[in-house]
């Protein structure tokens, strides 16, 4: 190969360069060696510009990967905050209707015992005013109110009975 040739040519001329006295430096012929570098660099074969030019893009290629993973992480990330604070408005939203459930709950429990302590009160003020009318009437009347007596037992007997249900 031609290049290894220009390498030997290169090697010599530097051996064969004039010291410097007192150095160890040499003077050679700059346009001479810029010369043998131009012919390597021409005599060099394209594989080895081509891995340059690979070497160069995969770097590129890797920064470029690692730029696009960064952002999948971050978006990985946002989107795993945003399903937390969801599951905790979901959460909380369960909460409230639980505790709304249970506040109505209570609420209907207490409008039905004092519904039903309301007409227990109406129902027994009622029964006493029969019972005292039946007594007046017993008072009064004797005989001729003993058919209006069995109607007021009888409804005096259900006004009871609906007393019972109630409770």
């Amino acid at each position: 190969m031609e290049i290894f040739t220009l390498l030997e040519t290169l090697e010599d001329l530097l051996e064969k360069a004039k010291n410097i006295p007192f150095s160890s430096k040499g003077i050679i012929d700059k346009e001479e060696l810029l010369d043998i570098i131009k012919e390597i660099r021409l005599k060099l074969p394209d594989e080895l510009k081509q891995a340059k030019w690979v070497k160069e893009e995969r770097q590129r290629i890797l920064v470029e990967a690692q730029k696009e993973a960064d952002g999948i992480v971050k978006e990985a990330e946002n989107r795993i905050i945003s399903m937390i604070d969801e599951h905790e408005i979901t959460r909380k939203a369960y909460d409230q209707k639980t505790e709304i459930i249970e506040t109505a709950n209570e609420m209907s429990r207490e409008i039905s015992k004092g519904t039903k302590d309301y007409a227990d009160s109406l129902l027994q003020g009622t029964e006493a005013v029969l019972t005292e009318t039946l007594a007046n009437l017993e008072k009064n009347m004797g005989e001729a109110l003993s058919l209006m007596q069995i109607s007021l037992e009888d409804t005096i007997k259900t006004i009871q009975n609906s007393r019972k249900e109630l409770k």
